[in-house]
């Protein structure tokens, strides 16, 4: 059966229902059945489209093997209430469908949901205004601005202000260039981290699946800078931390049957203790993915594809990030709980239907991802997400370090070519480096296709002039030099290529192996003794 794939982009549950629903009424069989005397003619059992569905989502890579037949029954009683089935009798609206013979069929309207028309509003988390220049002084204002952007400038000061004078505006003014702030810094953190985020998933913006308001560029910095040698968030503020009477259960669970001999000990134990993490976690006020980052985590499920897995592992690497530190930490702590709990054959069972991993999966999945309205696929795509993250947690829940190198030199790179305010420089540069940063003046609206291409090609800028520090900085070791351009390399191969083309013609040419020289025969010579 044909499955379109659904690609990140806005709206992304909304169009899964739809898919979802096409295949069940493009593939549904439909024969005549006999209830109450009577005869119904292209209808089907609800034990039937239960079965058909339960293999279908099972098999569809936004959905996997972890749908239980529980599931499909609830998203069945959803298709009742809104219409995409009805009894034989037509009557439909309630969630009343149970796993038995009862008869339904499909109703002759389309039951599909509109699609909100982008013209008629903003995509989920867009930004309605964007500037055409950032608004900061510093940063990514870089000595390379096109020339383009130059005239433009130019071309949009008011035509009232041109008549000349004194009090005639100037579109370019030349002042010196401020250090970086602690404030520019993190803005640094924040844009590297959602263009690389923004590439992974393929979109043309990340205001499609992203409400930029809500990713603060601390909580970036926070979560990859203090970690505890295990990898693990490390919080200032211990209030919101996990209270200890959970840590401890969580604990227990993790290293069973090695918990705490103070601990109490009675049949059925294990299982009160993991009821008691679990009811803590849905006491939480929200989702611990957060409502905010909904989106962007139903969109990742995009690329979670079985021959992507490494994309899908780096986009969750980078969302994970966005999250507030709190709520990555409960994160990672329940996410190593469930692996160590799933992987441990010692734990005796703690559902006696249900396997000790499919447990895990279906206890957490609504506690970890959820929406503030309710979605009609909720569950299914936080059933997908939490396998995926408890079976990758290591490698998801890690800091990226090929990411922090990358935020450490540009900051560097960019500490080293600000000129101070007394216009001594601070670094031995050309002319060029330290030639006084222009101010724009006037800039006209532009519109958030043309911002984001802007930023692309800011960021591409700033990735090219990293790569010039690492060939020329003098005070760099050779040793950290080919390893920091080894990961450059890795991360950004087209630019690399076009910078030193080469190197790569090089070590093409370095695969094939050398033939050693045929070694020298040395003729022994007979000793003689002077001795008689």
């Amino acid at each position: 059966m044909n499955s379109h794939v659904i690609t990140p982009g806005p709206y992304r549950a909304t169009k899964l229902w739809n898919e979802v629903t096409r295949l069940f009424r493009s593939g549904m069989p439909l024969r005549k059945h006999r209830q109450n005397f009577r005869h119904y003619a292209s209808c089907f059992a609800a034990s039937a489209a239960v079965e058909w569905m339960h293999q279908l989502l099972r098999n569809n890579s936004n959905f996997g093997p972890d749908v239980t037949r529980q599931q499909t029954v609830q998203l069945l009683k959803k298709f009742l209430k809104n219409h995409v089935i009805e009894d034989v009798k037509g009557r439909c609206g309630t969630e009343d469908l149970e796993d038995n013979n009862t008869l339904y069929r499909f109703p002759t309207t389309s039951p599909l949901k509109p699609i909100p028309c982008p013209a008629s509003g903003s995509a989920p988390g867009s930004v309605k205004k964007r500037p055409s220049f950032r608004d900061r002084e510093g940063f990514f204002k870089f000595r390379g601005i096109k020339k383009e952007h130059e005239k433009e400038t130019q071309e949009n000061v008011d035509p009232a202000l041109q008549a000349g004078g004194e009090n005639q505006p100037i579109g370019e003014q030349q002042v010196p260039r401020r250090e970086l702030t602690v404030e520019d810094e993190q803005e640094i953190w924040k844009d590297i981290t959602t263009t690389h985020l923004q590439r992974i998933l393929g979109v043309a913006s990340l205001d499609e699946v992203l409400d930029q308001r809500y990713v603060n560029p601390q909580n970036i910095v926070h979560n990859m800078t203090n970690v505890n040698k295990h990898g693990v968030v490390t919080l200032d503020d211990k209030t919101n931390d996990l209270p200890h009477w959970v840590l401890s259960a969580m604990k227990s669970l993790a290293n069973w049957p090695k918990y705490d001999s103070e601990q109490p000990s009675y049949p059925g134990f294990e299982r009160d203790v993991f009821k008691t993490v679990s009811d803590y976690f849905y006491s939480l006020p929200q989702p611990v993915l957060t409502y905010e980052l909904y989106e962007l985590f139903i969109n990742v499920l995009g690329v979670l594809q079985p021959q992507s897995e490494r994309v899908a592992i780096e986009a969750l690497q980078l969302c994970t990030l966005l999250l507030p530190p709190s709520s990555r930490r409960k994160l990672q702590l329940l996410m190593r709980m469930m692996s160590r709990i799933s992987q441990n054959v010692d734990m005796p069972r703690l559902h006696p239907a249900i396997g000790t991993r499919t447990l895990m999966v279906h206890t957490f999945s609504g506690c970890v991802l959820g929406s503030a309205e309710e979605c009609d696929l909720d569950e299914l795509l936080a059933t997908r997400l939490v396998s995926f993250l408890m079976d990758h947690q290591e490698s998801i829940l890690s800091v990226p370090e090929y990411l922090r190198s990358a935020i450490s030199d540009h900051i560097q790179y960019l500490r080293a070519v600000q000129v101070p305010m007394d216009g001594v420089s601070n670094v031995e540069a050309s002319d060029e480096v330290c030639a006084p940063m222009p101010i724009y003046a006037f800039c006209r609206q532009i519109s958030g296709a043309e911002f984001e291409q802007q930023k692309l090609e800011s960021s591409q800028k700033a990735m090219e002039e990293l790569l010039e520090m690492l060939l020329t900085n003098q005070n760099m070791s050779e040793k950290d030099r080919r390893k920091k351009l080894k990961q450059f390399q890795k991360q950004y191969p087209d630019i690399y290529s076009r910078r030193c083309p080469s190197s790569d013609k090089k070590s093409k040419n370095n695969t094939k192996p050398k033939i050693k020289p045929p070694l020298l025969t040395i003729k022994k010579t007979k000793a003689f003794s002077i001795r008689n």
